[in-house]
């Protein structure tokens, strides 16, 4: 059973979608899940939400601040601070609800968001288990693999003269998230970013090709993977794509070696992409066993 919710986080409505098992009685185990860089809920996390619901967790997946369904302005900025604490306000609002288990609350994150839910679970020890897919880990490494080391001049300086309009008023810079001109500077590059977000408009309407310019230069700043190491003793399940150029593979494989037991690495053959389509059985079912063991299998014991 699906109901659409509406929670406050930092003085913004987010709106998202709420499930509940079917039949039974008692407290329910929940996880909580946004999608990553500019993606709104539709985007196929309602097919992970659905094989979480039928293992018998409630789940939360909501959009955040700025994107979708969720109010913020301005529009298209993903602020990753801003973001962390949504995920983190989705928790005390799964408190809140009458048939889920306080105690009992897992996170889910992918891409951009996969990044957030490991400094998440690293602060708030309200987490009991988390999931990070194909995870940002570093914004300042992943920004010198995607951008050539020439153009980073022109794009701080691009950084400074947005500031200074913004400043005086004037509506933020914007720049897309994705393109199919290699010549066009774009958030994610590569045909298979351009082709699973314009794959999707059809089932998400809500999802624009655009973020404000100063996303990127929050991104830049974003380092989640620093805090890795303090997520233990909550159990870490890292999903990771073997030809990830957009998260790269041996930025997050290095990561997850810094982190400390209990932890489990996933690899999966393929791209940045692929999880969601593709290798979706896969990767749903290895979180799905993941969140059994340690939020229902664990209670037991």
């Amino acid at each position: 059973m699906r109901n659409d919710i509406e929670f406050l986080s930092e003085g913004r409505t987010l709106r998202g979608w709420l499930y509940q098992p079917e039949g039974g009685k008692g407290e329910y185990p929940a996880i909580v899940m946004a999608h990553g860089l500019s993606g709104v809920k539709e985007q196929y996390l309602d097919r992970y939400a659905e094989v979480f619901v039928t293992a018998g967790f409630g789940v939360i997946l909501y959009d955040h601040a700025n994107f979708g369904a969720s109010d913020g302005i301005p529009r298209q900025e993903a602020d990753p601070v801003l973001q962390r604490r949504g995920y983190r306000d989705a928790i005390s609002f799964a408190q809140t609800v009458s048939w889920i288990d306080p105690q009992r609350i897992g996170l889910w994150g992918t891409s951009y968001s996969g990044g957030h839910v490991l400094e998440v679970a690293a602060l708030d020890r309200r987490v009991r288990c988390v999931v990070s897919q194909v995870p940002t880990v570093s914004g300042y490494r992943s920004s010198q693999r995607r951008i050539r080391s020439d153009l980073v001049p022109s794009l701080l300086s691009s950084f400074v003269a947005d500031r200074a309009a913004r400043f005086q008023g004037k509506a933020p810079a914007m720049f897309p998230a994705v393109s199919g001109r290699p010549e066009i500077a774009c958030a994610m590059g590569g045909t298979d970013a351009y082709d699973f977000f314009n794959g999707t408009r059809s089932f998400a309407p809500t999802w624009r090709n655009e973020l404000t310019l100063r996303s990127a230069e929050l991104a830049r700043e974003n380092e989640p993977g620093i805090h890795i190491a303090r997520i233990s003793p909550t159990p870490l399940l890292m999903i990771v794509a073997d030809q990830d150029i957009l998260t790269a593979t041996d930025i997050c494989l290095e990561s997850y070696q810094s982190a400390l037991p209990p932890k489990k690495l996933h690899m999966i053959h393929g791209g940045h992409f692929d999880p969601y389509v593709r290798c979706f059985n896969e990767t749903s079912q290895a979180a799905q066993e993941w969140f059994i063991e340690h939020l229902i299998d664990d209670a037991v014991h």
